[in-house]
């Protein structure tokens, strides 16, 4: 199992960096940076009277980066790809609490999971040194590579290409999320460019 954590700091308030991070799978511009991700569709959202949380639900369709020989002879859908890959559905569920200025995503792997088990934790705060202008996202990864488990050496090092494809796709949606925010912060100065 491999477990690794990220925390980055967006120089921008917590409302602008959550809008932007809604808005990371769906902006057009985001295609060529973001191309391992297949679909996104939004399941269900749910917005809680009592206590104004958000509740959402979403699918993920993702390309794995390419397998190993090994589990590409288990998984019929990689084994006739050109280079290897498998599509993978995840759910992300989030939760959104304005009033708090939270914001809590988990994603979990839903198909593939008899050969990897992924789930990602994602946290949005306003950061402890500048509440109103910056904020702290801290995000948590564990990789599980379940048949090989008993081949220790062949699951870790499936486990450690996944979680370096994980570690530069994450870096991929962090930059994203930086220029979406950029592009909120021109539109709120009337400066806005025409195109994100």
């Amino acid at each position: 199992m491999v477990v690794y954590t990220q925390e980055h700091v967006y120089r921008h308030p917590w409302d602008r960096v959550t809008a932007a991070a809604w808005r990371k799978f769906t902006d057009p511009a985001s295609r060529t940076a973001l191309s391992h991700v297949a679909d996104v569709h939004t399941l269900h959202r749910r917005l809680d009277s009592d206590t104004g949380r958000l509740h959402a639900a979403r699918s993920i369709t993702v390309r794995s980066p390419p397998l190993p020989f090994v589990l590409r002879r288990l998984l019929p859908s990689a084994a006739s790809s050109p280079n290897g890959a498998a599509l993978c559905h995840c759910v992300e569920t989030s939760l959104v609490d304005a009033q708090r200025r939270a914001m809590d995503v988990v994603v979990r792997n839903v198909s593939l999971r008899g050969l990897i088990e992924v789930e990602e934790r994602a946290s949005y705060r306003p950061h402890p040194d500048r509440p109103d202008d910056w904020t702290q996202f801290r995000q948590e990864t564990t990789i599980r590579c379940r048949p090989l488990a008993a081949l220790a050496a062949v699951a870790e090092k499936v486990e450690t290409r996944c979680a370096e494809r994980f570690l530069q796709n994450s870096a991929k949606g962090r930059e994203v999320v930086e220029r979406i925010c950029r592009y909120l912060e021109a539109e709120s100065a009337g400066a806005a460019p025409s195109v994100i």
